[in-house]
């Protein structure tokens, strides 16, 4: 499950999210929209012993790729082997300081950078050479990198140099195809594949639509970021154009903010999972069945009603997750 990093709030629903049975916890990096997560990670560590937790994602320019290495093997070594490391070229983190998301190039960089820290490995930046001197005094398994992707060329250098893949792209079968086609070109091995859905269950499809409207917005925005428009519908393609004009980057999420209100039904229908727990499994199957190991579940905006997400997500642990095997 993917969720916002707030004080008193994160480690509290760490503990439902390994109640409720999901497999992990990822928080959103965005310093001035949400608190640190590595502080809030730890804290979600301490309380759970199962679920795997880490950033969902965090980038390479406000954090330093030793920075990045250091603090997700702190949070390996404290919870026994339970981080993950999401990382991807980023974004309100660094619109927020009028900062550009990182270039490809730069991503790939970074990516390798932190996979030899990672291994213990010298690695070589800025005209010298380093490790974590720390990592080598315990015996950790290795932080699984997972690089969130949405164009070809991001695609590819996860799929090169990182253990696992999610992709932003949306829930549209024939998008999704195109992006673990892209995958499998670049890497045919052994790739763990995963994709970010937004995802609402609820009886009354209207109530469902609301809750993720914020982060569909979001999500949507990324959709054909530096990618072909090859698997999008008529209608996604047209809503994500309308989506990018006029976009808010100071309400980025919110539900309220003007870009998420222009979000039509249908568009919110194609682009997320939303409505009675039975379509949201039948769609999760048949996208599973493309070849996706896992989901992360958007479960809601950053100004979602907190007791109408906890709801949905419960009804997806209770209704759904059962008949996903």
């Amino acid at each position: 499950m993917h969720a916002f990093s707030f004080p008193h709030r994160v480690a509290e629903l760490a503990a439902r999210v390994e109640e409720w049975g999901f497999a992990g916890l990822l928080v959103a990096d965005s310093q001035n929209l949400n608190a640190d997560i590595w502080v809030e990670l730890a804290l979600a560590g301490a309380a759970t012993r199962r679920i795997e937790l880490g950033p969902g994602v965090t980038n390479p320019l406000t954090r330093l790729p030793a920075v990045t290495a250091s603090a997700a093997a702190t949070l390996q070594a404290e919870t026994g082997g339970r981080a993950v490391l999401g990382l991807g070229r980023g974004d309100s983190a660094l619109t927020q300081l009028g900062m550009r998301p990182a270039g490809t190039a730069a991503l790939e960089r970074a990516l390798v950078e932190i996979q030899g820290y990672l291994r213990g490995e010298d690695v070589s930046a800025g005209g010298v050479t380093s490790r974590l001197r720390w990592l080598a005094e315990y015996d950790l398994p290795k932080v699984p990198v997972s690089v969130a992707a949405t164009g070809p060329r991001v695609i590819a250098a996860g799929a090169r140099h990182a253990e696992r893949l999610d992709f932003t792209v949306g829930a549209e079968t024939g998008r999704l195809r195109w992006a673990i086609d892209t995958a499998r070109a670049a890497a045919p091995g052994d790739l763990s594949l995963g994709a970010f859905l937004n995802v609402a269950v609820h009886p009354d499809r209207a109530v469902a639509r609301d809750l993720v409207r914020g982060s569909t917005a979001t999500f949507a925005r990324f959709a054909t970021e530096g990618a072909p428009s090859d698997g999008l519908s008529e209608v996604t393609r047209r809503g994500v154009e309308r989506l990018t004009s006029g976009y808010e980057r100071g309400r980025h999420g919110e539900g309220d903010a003007p870009q998420a209100r222009r979000l039509e039904d249908e568009f919110i229908d194609r682009f997320a999972v939303v409505g009675p727990a039975e379509e949201v499994s039948e769609r999760l199957l048949k996208l599973a069945a493309l070849g996706l190991e896992r989901v992360i579940v958007v479960p809601g905006s950053v100004d979602a009603d907190q007791a109408l997400v906890d709801e949905s997500n419960a009804r997806f642990a209770s209704e759904v997750l059962p008949t996903l095997g």
